[in-house]
C-alpha cells in the first residue's frame, strides 16, 4: 500500500491534520499538509505542513525551536484527514500559547483559558 498516493488531497493537494499532544490527547493545533510535507514528516520525524499564506514547506519549530516530534501519525477511514500525535516541544501556537485552542466562549463571551508560555515578539520578532 502506497499510503502517499491513496489519501484524498483536496483540489489544491492538500490534507487537513490535527495535532494532538501525545499522552494527553489535548488538540494543539489544525495545520495543512501536501504530499511533500509528509514525505518530510516521514523521514525527519518532526512535523513538516504546507503553509497555506507563504505557500511553501514550513517545518514546525525551525525558527522558534518549538518542534513537534512525531509520536503517532494515523489517518481517518476516509483517508481524507490525517492525526499526529506528538510530542511538542515549548508552544505549538505563533501566538505563544501551548494550544493553539486558548480561547473558549463562556457564557457568551471569549475568555482565554490558558497561560501564554512566550512572548510572540521574542520568538519571532515584530510583524
Amino acid at each position: 500500500m502506497n499510503i502517499m498516493e491513496e489519501l484524498k488531497y483536496d483540489a489544491n493537494g492538500l490534507i487537513p491534520a490535527v495535532v494532538q499532544e501525545h499522552g494527553t490527547g489535548r488538540v494543539l493545533m489544525v495545520a495543512w499538509m501536501n504530499k511533500e510535507s509528509l514525505a518530510q514528516t516521514l523521514k525527519l520525524g518532526e512535523m513538516v505542513y504546507w503553509s497555506r499564506s507563504r505557500k511553501e514547506l514550513w517545518h514546525k519549530g525551525a525558527t522558534s525551536g518549538h518542534t513537534q516530534k512525531v509520536i503517532d501519525l494515523a489517518f481517518d477511514c476516509d483517508k481524507d484527514c490525517l492525526l499526529a500525535q506528538v510530542e511538542q516541544k515549548g508552544a505549538a501556537c505563533h501566538d505563544g500559547y501551548k494550544s493553539c485552542f486558548y480561547r473558549s466562549i463562556i457564557n457568551g463571551e471569549v475568555k482565554v483559558t490558558e497561560d501564554r508560555l512566550v512572548d510572540p515578539e521574542k520568538v519571532y520578532g515584530k510583524k
